[in-house]
C-alpha cells in the first residue's frame, strides 16, 4: 500500500483541498495558484505510473488509486470553477460538468463491481488521453483571463468539449471491456467445472 507510486496518487488527493480554497476565491492571482498547484498535481500522475514499471511497483490497489485520483481532482476543480462568478465573465456549462460527472462515476462504480467479480480494470491508454485532455482544460480554465496574447478560457472550453468526447467513447470502451471479461471468466468457470466432473 505504501509504495512510492500509491503515495504519489494519495498526495493528488490530498491537494484538493488546497486547491478548492484558492478556487474559492475567484481572483486572477488565486487562479494562477490554483493552476499552477493543479499542475503540479498532474505531473505526479505521469511520474507514479513511471515509478511503478520501472521499479516493478504496479500493485491491483494501485491499478484503481492512480484513476480515482485522477478524476477525483477533475470533479472537484470543475465543480468548483462551474460555481465560481468571475465578474460576469462567462463559466463552465453546468450541463457538461454534469455529462463529465456522471460519466466519471459510471466508470468507477463498473471497475468496482468489476472488483466484486475478481477482474482488475486498470487505465487504459484512451483513459489517459482523456485525463491529459481534461487536465489541459482545467488548467486552461483555472487561469482563465488572456496571458501573451492567449484567451485561456477558449482554450480550456475547447479543450473540454473535446475531451468529453474521449471520455464518453472510452466510457462505453470500458464497459463493452467489462462484458467482455466477465464472459470469458464465465466461459473459463465452465471449462474447469467440466473438466473437474471428468476427472470425478
Amino acid at each position: 500500500m505504501w509504495t512510492l507510486p500509491n503515495l504519489l496518487s494519495f498526495l493528488r488527493i490530498a491537494i484538493i483541498p488546497v486547491l478548492v480554497y484558492f478556487l474559492a476565491f475567484g481572483d486572477p492571482i488565486s487562479g494562477l495558484l490554483a493552476a499552477f498547484l493543479f499542475l503540479l498535481a498532474s505531473l505526479t500522475d505521469f511520474f507514479d505510473g513511471y515509478l511503478a514499471r520501472r521499479y516493478r511497483a504496479v500493485s491491483n490497489l494501485g491499478k484503481i488509486l492512480d484513476p480515482l485520483a485522477d478524476k477525483l481532482i477533475i470533479i472537484a476543480a470543475l465543480i468548483m470553477l462551474a460555481a465560481m462568478d468571475r465578474a460576469g465573465e462567462p463559466q463552465v456549462p453546468a450541463w457538461l460538468v454534469v455529462v463529465i460527472v456522471a460519466r466519471e462515476t459510471a466508470v468507477t462504480l463498473l471497475r468496482w463491481i468489476a472488483l466484486t467479480e475478481g477482474i482488475v480494470m486498470e487505465a487504459e491508454a484512451l483513459g489517459k488521453y482523456k485525463f491529459f485532455l481534461q487536465a489541459a482544460a482545467v488548467f486552461a480554465l483555472m487561469v482563465h483571463y488572456p496571458y501573451l496574447g492567449i484567451h485561456f478560457y477558449v482554450v480550456g472550453i475547447y479543450s473540454l468539449v473535446l475531451s468529453t468526447l474521449v471520455a464518453l467513447w472510452s466510457g462505453v470502451y470500458y464497459h463493452i471491456k467489462f462484458f467482455r471479461l466477465l464472459q470469458q471468466k464465465a466461459n473459463t468457470g465452465g471449462r474447469e467445472e467440466q473438466i473437474d466432473k471428468k476427472r470425478r
